[in-house]
């Protein structure tokens, strides 16, 4: 078997050959009947979870701005560095162990010094992409990377992206993004996956035929919805609160306690939104004591969705008997210039794009789709992450990055071929 090194320069050479190799065997697959069409599911690589560190460090990451009080940090030390070595030569030859050291600090520092000076000459902003742009982190060793937060902890790297299809597990799509939040990949990952199948000649639009795609709660937004529904893509893709809504977890909240009682570090619990009656016809709301609160706000909140800011009145939270237990701060209503304690609702109108996919999510069809996601696309995870070793990139480069990612997917389909073809 070839070296790695020999395998990373091809990567390197030919990413886009990996691409083409990717697809003539997911035709293959096709003609021996592992690809079923009828449900394919979305998710992110493993391991940490749906992110993995690449072959960039963290700590060179930062803001042009950042960089530049680096250089000029930099830039401070030589020039003390220097000033020690001067002193030196006045001295006695016994110092010559000093000036080496010296020596060699000060090459290191220039070298730091170029480094992040010839990045800021070239380099640009790099913005996100939420709804406030703003910059985010570059980084110096592989600007295409991105900084993430995961349940292991903050890595520098790329999310893995895969589309899996059900009955035989084949990997339909595989794509990295330098993005740590799912929702930004959704869309791009449709359209590549209609690209490939037009492009292999499977179909020439697979979502004409109702192909169901399934994703986690990662993926879903309003935007994200909104496109989904106008495309006609039968997806079903759970918001945060689906849970909440199925009357299997209805006891939930009595078994395992309140939520948001984060005791470590030491959040005071007090009484949830849910313990206060709210009317959205009359728009009031009425507090654990019974006291009616007012309206101090009302806002738009989303297409289709308002937003009620109920505050407490100072006289009726001052000399409330329940204040320690439902505000932070009880103290804050002892003033004229303090609050009451403050309660906020989202009203829908139920025609979002958000709504429309929830009324989705909670039909009986859509319960059903959405339990075969994790049994679909999870194992597939587990066998390239835990069997094929991959717990990291090794190259640097959206474009290695992806053909190595795709290059391990190879190794998936070709064991599906092995043991599962002809037999579909």
């Amino acid at each position: 078997m070839p070296h790695w090194t020999s395998i990373a320069n091809f990567i390197s050479a030919y990413p886009d050959a990996i691409e083409s190799v990717f697809e003539q065997v997911l035709l293959v697959c096709d003609e021996q009947g592992l690809l079923r069409h009828e449900l394919l599911a979305i998710d992110g690589g493993w391991p940490p979870r749906c992110k993995m560190s690449s072959n960039a460090a963290k700590e060179h990451s930062g803001t042009l701005a950042e960089f530049r009080q680096k250089r000029e940090k930099i830039q401070k030390r030589i020039r003390h560095c220097m000033k020690q070595h001067k002193q030196l030569d006045k001295r006695k030859p016994r110092e010559r162990e000093r000036k080496e050291r010296l020596e060699k600090t000060v090459a290191a520092l220039d070298r730091r010094f170029n480094k992040i000076d010839q990045f800021l000459k070239t380099a640009a902003p790099r913005m996100g992409q939420g709804k406030r742009s703003k910059e985010v982190k570059s980084n110096l060793t592989d600007n295409e990377s991105a900084k993430m937060t995961t349940s292991k902890g903050t890595i520098q790297g790329y999310n893995g992206i895969a589309t899996v299809a059900r009955k035989h597990q084949v990997i339909v799509d595989a794509q990295a993004f330098s993005e740590g939040q799912e929702h930004h990949t959704l869309k791009p990952v449709l359209e590549s996956l209609r690209e490939r199948y037009q492009r292999t000649g499977i179909s020439e639009d697979v979502y004409a035929s109702g192909i169901v795609v399934t994703a986690d709660t990662g993926y879903a937004n309003e935007d994200n919805n909104a496109y989904l529904k106008d495309a006609g893509i039968n997806t079903y893709i759970p918001d945060q609160q689906f849970r909440s809504r199925d009357p299997k977890f209805r006891g939930q909240k009595t078994k395992h306690g309140k939520r948001h009682q984060d005791k470590v570090k030491g959040i005071k619990a007090v009484f949830l939104a849910s313990e206060f009656t709210f009317n959205a016809g009359t728009k009031t709301c009425v507090c654990p004591a019974g006291n009616t609160m007012w309206l101090c706000q009302e806002s738009t909140h989303g297409p289709g969705r308002s937003k009620l800011a109920f505050e407490g009145k100072l006289t009726d939270c001052r000399r409330c008997t329940l204040k320690h237990d439902c505000m932070r701060n009880p103290a804050s209503a002892n003033t004229r210039e303090g609050h009451g304690r403050q309660v906020s609702f989202t009203v829908s109108t139920g025609r979002s794009a958000t709504e429309w996919m929830m009324r989705r999510v909670d039909s009986a069809v859509g319960k059903h789709y959405y339990s075969h996601r994790m049994s679909v696309v999870e194992p597939v995870f587990a066998n390239i992450g835990t069997n094929k070793g991959l717990d990291r990139f090794t190259l640097r480069g959206k474009n290695k990055v992806q053909g190595q990612w795709r290059l391990y997917c190879l190794v998936h389909h070709i064991e599906k071929l092995m043991r599962y073809g002809a037999s579909g």
